[in-house]
Formats: C-alpha cells, sequence, structure tokens
C-alpha cells in the first residue's frame, strides 16, 4: 500500500507532510470496513462535492473490477434466472458510504423544524454504530455542522477522521486521524484533498478487491 502514497507524494510533494496521517486513515478505514462497518461522509460547499465523489469511487469499481461471487450470483439466479445473470454479470463489490449532504428532503426538514447547524448530527444518530467511521471534511476544521456530527458519532463509539486544511481546527481534538494539508486557502485545501482521497480510495480497493477478489 505504501507505493500507492509514495506515487502521491511525488505528484504532489507537499503532501508529504502528510504522509503518517493519510496511511492512518487507511488504516483505520480498512479496519472499520473489516468489522462490517461503514462510511458516514459529511461536508459543506465543495466538500459536500468532495463527499459524494468519494461515495462514488467506494460504491463501485475505481480502479479494479469488483466481480460477484459465485455464491452471490446463484443467490441472485435463484431469485429470477434471467435477472439474476444479467444482474451477477453487472453488479460489483461496493464499501458502504453515505453522503450525508444528499438528503435535501431530511436536512430541510430538520433545518426547518429544529436546527440546521444539526442536521449532519442527526444523520448520524440515526444510521451510526460502533465500527462505523466519520469521515469529516472542513477546510477550515471549524464548520458548525461538521463538529456537532463529530461529536455525536464520538458519542455513537464510531470513528471519526478529518480532513481539513491549516492547523486542523476544532475537529482535530475530536477526530482520532486528522489530515490537516498544508493550505491556508480553502479552495488550495480543497485542491490537495482529492488526491488525498483517491489514494486512500485507492488504498482500500486493493486490500479489498486485488486480483479479482469476489465478492
Amino acid at each position: 500500500m505504501r507505493r500507492y502514497i509514495e506515487q502521491l507524494i511525488n505528484r504532489y510533494p507537499v503532501l508529504e507532510a502528510n504522509e503518517k496521517e493519510i496511511f492512518s486513515a487507511y488504516e483505520f478505514l480498512a479496519k472499520s470496513y473489516e468489522q462490517g462497518g461503514k462510511l458516514l461522509i459529511a461536508g459543506n460547499g465543495g466538500s459536500a462535492a468532495d463527499a459524494e465523489h468519494i461515495v462514488g469511487e467506494l460504491m463501485k469499481g475505481f480502479m479494479l473490477p469488483r466481480s460477484v461471487s459465485e455464491e452471490w450470483k446463484n443467490r441472485l439466479c435463484g431469485v429470477d434466472e434471467a435477472m439474476g445473470a444479467r444482474l451477477a454479470a453487472k453488479l460489483q463489490g461496493a464499501l458502504p458510504a453515505i453522503a450525508l449532504s444528499s438528503h435535501s428532503s431530511l436536512n430541510t426538514a430538520f433545518l426547518n423544524d429544529v436546527d440546521g447547524a444539526m442536521c449532519f448530527a442527526q444523520q448520524v444518530w440515526g444510521y451510526g454504530k460502533e465500527h462505523d467511521v466519520l469521515l469529516a471534511i472542513s477546510t477550515s476544521g471549524n464548520s458548525e455542522n461538521v463538529l456537532y456530527a463529530a461529536v455525536a458519532a464520538k458519542a455513537r463509539q464510531m470513528g471519526v477522521i478529518a480532513l481539513t486544511g491549516r492547523n486542523g481546527g476544532r475537529l482535530r481534538a475530536i477526530a482520532d486521524v486528522t489530515v490537516a494539508v498544508g493550505a491556508e486557502e480553502t479552495y488550495q485545501a480543497q485542491e490537495l484533498h482529492l488526491p488525498v482521497y483517491h489514494c486512500i480510495c485507492r488504498m482500500l480497493e486493493e486490500h479489498f478487491f486485488h486480483e479479482r477478489k469476489q465478492v
């Protein structure tokens, strides 16, 4: 797995300072998935778009094939032979991930009825369980709704990974792992967040699906 981080640093030398934390974030997520956990992701604006991007890399094939096993093919065909065969040929192994910003009806209802700053926290409270992980994305590390979500996650005995800029902000004190990229401006931090999470997704895919592992 280290080679993926080495390749990342070769392309983005500024991320050398984050090498240890990036690998720790990968290990933290791999352990979560091995224990049956899922990933919840919270972020605002461009970070909300990053949350959806990460879901796209984890919930379907990224760089490797993720074919369905013979056992699952048989189960699918046992329900309906024709449709099951087509499903087995197309479905791909997934690492469960949810972008909390995507649930507009729930979020706007909670904003209108209760407290908009706690929309993400409400979803963490409803979805979260032990062995799950919250990826809290905030370039400042101080986004109020993301901080509330992190507190709720820790109370739910979830892990928390913070992806930030600057010095990590208030999230650093809550998170189990903080990747604080070396950028002060919001857009510059976001530019570095993308290669970081691509690297982590690539390592997770290699871990769970290398050599055409079937799921």
